[in-house]
């Protein structure tokens, strides 16, 4: 078959869609499928990429969002790109996101007839967070210049915190909703989501489809409570939507019980600053490292160097970070939103606590780090969580969905 995939965030930019579009259609090139990617263009790329005999990448200009550079808000298809897709012949087109690339993808399934299936990757609440004014006149980089005190940072945040049912969190999931809906079917990573989906009004059908994990690269064993003191991790696109500064606070209330206790928090993105300041202030940052940007393939031996994954995400779709540290036999503690419950059952590999409950993580943090037994389980009970998301198993899945929708003979998708 061939697959034109249509995604708003790719490769240079690492962060789980990257990762996803990376892994499957390598995967499935050894099937003897081929594929283009239509991604946005980063400072360094060319217009056209070979990846392999398979793979091709077509770049579109860009400007970046001024709330999260990283986030680029792409041009249409140039002539050569609509050309380069008719010459290719696609049987399916599929979107991975609903940004302006993946609206491309929408046009374009409609005009030449080819079928369509979308990943709901990211819920949208993370998107509407950067279009605030707050965000896009940078009002928060200008303020956190002349923070006095942590009174100031706390009702910054607070006042981020916007509920779902906002009006503009409705009008973003309508619009959302409305892209999606063009397509066959819809894919999501986890039941939650899925679940998530269908009550804020999808009706198209939708698959569960994990993102999967290497379990070659990330194959972890059974942790033992360490004699030294505790390391704690966090890794992850170091964005506002994460609430790192959660797991900040919690690690400052960890110190009490663990002196000599360390939290790394690897990652980039527009947070990073104001969480370095935060650190500061809340008196830290002698124990917290910001390692920033590191790269993939260097991962699967940080996790091993580390003791227990904390998460404060209230925005995870499936959370590829917290999957692979589980992998390697980390017990975590997350916060009950959206995906994760399904990644950290809670007392089964780690503990769910409520969102912004910094009191809360500390607490069932210390209960992990303090009982051997406990953690031993956690970590072995993880492994098998895991292994129910072996890349390979889902890849055979997204090309049983390509397949059916290419042959057009299946109209309810309920084997999947």
């Amino acid at each position: 078959m061939n697959i034109v995939i249509f995604t708003d965030t790719y490769f240079p930019k690492i962060d789980g869609i990257a990762v996803s579009v990376d892994t499957f259609t390598k995967l499935l090139e050894q099937k003897g499928h081929k594929f283009i990617i239509i991604a946005p263009r980063y400072p360094g790329n060319g217009k056209h990429e070979t990846v392999t005999d398979n793979i091709e990448i077509f770049r579109l200009a860009n400007t970046s969002l001024p709330s999260y550079p990283d986030v680029k808000v792409s041009l249409p298809p140039r002539s050569r790109v609509r050309r380069a897709l008719k010459a290719f012949k696609p049987d399916v087109f599929h979107i991975q996101s609903p940004g302006l690339i993946g609206q491309y993808g929408v046009i374009l399934s409609r005009l030449y007839k080819i079928p369509l299936v979308g990943t709901y990757h990211t819920m949208i609440n993370e998107m509407g967070m950067y279009l605030s004014p707050y965000r896009l006149l940078r009002i928060d980089q200008l303020l956190s210049r002349f923070r006095r005190g942590k009174k100031v940072k706390s009702k910054l945040g607070n006042a981020q915190r916007k509920s779902e049912k906002s009006l503009s969190n409705r009008l973003l999931y309508k619009i959302t909703n409305s892209i999606y809906s063009h397509g066959k079917v819809i894919i999501s990573p986890t039941e939650l989501i899925r679940r998530e989906l269908m009550a804020n009004g999808i009706r198209k059908p939708i698959v569960v489809i994990s993102n999967g994990i290497d379990l070659t690269r990330f194959k972890g064993e059974i942790k033992s409570l360490p004699t030294r003191g505790p390391k704690f991790l966090h890794v992850g696109r170091i964005s506002f939507e994460k609430n790192v500064e959660v797991v900040l606070k919690a690690f400052r209330i960890l110190l009490k019980k663990f002196a000599d206790a360390e939290l790394t928090v690897y990652g980039d993105g527009p947070a990073l600053a104001s969480l370095k300041i935060e650190a500061h202030q809340l008196g830290i940052a002698d124990r917290v490292r910001f390692p920033g940007f590191i790269e993939r393939e260097k991962l699967p031996e940080i996790y091993r160097e580390y003791d227990l994954f904390l998460t404060a995400s209230t925005m995870e779709t499936q959370g590829l970070v917290v999957l692979e540290a589980t992998a390697s036999g980390l017990p975590s503690v997350g916060v009950n939103a959206y995906a994760l419950p399904e990644i950290i059952v809670n007392g089964e590999n780690g503990y769910i606590v409520d969102p912004f409950d910094a009191t809360a993580m500390a607490a069932k943090a210390e209960e992990i780090m303090t009982n051997p037994e406990l953690y031993r389980r956690f970590s072995e009970n993880g492994l098998k969580i895991a292994a129910t998301h072996d890349i390979h198993r889902s890849a055979e899945r997204l090309e049983a969905l390509y397949l059916s929708l290419a042959s057009r003979l299946q109209d309810d998708f309920a084997d999947f």
